[in-house]
């Protein structure tokens, strides 16, 4: 079995960590590549670093933050933010990531996936879907991008089936609903998209205890966490996630030492 992965979420706009809550409110968390070593040596499986202003402003992901950021850490290293071409993903792996994220511009040109996973192969394509319940209180939820600004009215269970198709590796599924309320992670979401796609499922948005987060990989069927304000705010430790976890039972991969 596949050790399932506790992943640091390092959302930045103008050169800093940025939290808000429900995509909203942002308030400086700290220095990415300050945040990205600490993480590193605490023990995270990986870190997932988005530039969230990137597609809505019209331009690309900060390289030179991504190249700092990356010569200091020791684990996989997913980024993502304003990427729209071969050329933006090719740049990202050469300045040392090890996965790219699209969002945008997956909605934008699905082809892109597609040629992506290709080029790279598809353990370098992460698809990310920013989630939020239907407004017209239908079941379901649909596909936001541009950072959350914009609904695009594309079916979240549709879309994912559609991006592990095209060769997508992995889903990073971020319930907007709960994004920084730390009121729990949308299990209802994230369980019914794992269990109808053959590829990984990281689960963000809401993350407020270690409970959460067990019921993430047992309730929602999610393969790896996405955390940010809990860690952020020094409000848990990995290793005290780890730990816990680890007592629950689950396949966690240990602390070195």
């Amino acid at each position: 079995m596949v050790a399932l992965r506790l992943i640091p979420c390092l959302d930045v706009a103008n050169g800093r960590v940025v939290k808000g809550v429900n995509f909203v409110g942002l308030r400086d968390a700290g220095d990415p590549v300050e945040l990205a070593c600490r993480y590193s040596l605490a023990g995270a499986d990986e870190l997932v670093f988005l530039d969230i202003a990137a597609s809505h402003e019209g331009r690309e992901t900060l390289i030179d933050i991504v190249r700092r950021t990356a010569e200091e850490v020791t684990i996989p290293f997913t980024v993502g933010g304003g990427i729209s071409s071969l050329d933006g993903i090719t740049d990202l792996l050469r300045a040392g990531a090890d996965k790219i994220s699209l969002n945008s511009a997956a909605v934008k040109i699905p082809d892109l996936v597609e040629l992506g996973a290709k080029r790279f192969g598809s353990q370098c394509i992460v698809v990310a879907i920013d989630a939020r319940r239907r407004l017209d209180g239908d079941f379901g939820w649909d596909v936001y991008v541009k950072g959350g600004r914009e609904n695009t009215g594309l079916d979240v269970l549709s879309w994912a089936k559609q991006v592990a198709e095209l060769g997508a590796g992995e889903i990073l599924l971020t319930s907007m609903d709960g994004d920084g309320t730390q009121a729990g992670y949308d299990l209802e979401l994230t369980n019914t998209v794992a269990n109808q796609v053959p590829v990984p499922v990281i689960a963000s948005g809401g993350a407020g205890c270690m409970e959460d987060i067990y019921d993430a990989f047992t309730k929602g069927s999610a393969s790896a966490a996405l955390l940010a304000s809990l860690l952020h705010d020094r409000d848990l430790s990995v290793e005290e996630i780890k730990l816990f976890l680890i007592k629950k039972g689950l396949q966690i991969r240990p602390l070195e030492g």
